[in-house]
């Protein structure tokens, strides 16, 4: 028969793997985002998005955002060297991007 003690430490060792498993996944390491960080890179990455449709001149529908530790990268398509820039310069203004990775090709 099964020890009562041996049953509660079974149960704690289950529970503090379950925690450590939960607070390792919420963790940043080199090449993924804690929950916090990747909240961060959607309000950014939200932010561009509106200050981009925000300038008449760019065609805010060809040029995709994403954000990574608060690293911005701009990819698709614009009709000028002047539309690449101007969305590299707007992307730069906004609140909390730390640098602009422009990847947009002139068509």
């Amino acid at each position: 028969m099964i020890n009562a003690k041996y049953v509660r430490i079974l149960f704690a060792a289950a529970a503090l793997t379950g925690a450590s498993a939960t607070l390792a996944a919420c963790a940043a390491g080199p090449k993924s985002e804690s929950t916090g960080e990747y909240v961060d890179s959607s309000a950014i990455t939200t932010k561009v998005k509106a200050a981009l449709l925000n300038e008449a001149d760019l065609k805010a529908s060809q040029i995709s955002v994403e954000t990574y530790k608060d690293v911005v990268q701009l990819s698709g398509f614009v009709d000028s060297s002047a539309a690449k820039n101007k969305a590299g310069q707007v992307t730069a203004s906004v609140q909390g991007v730390r640098s602009v990775k422009n990847d947009l090709v002139v068509k």
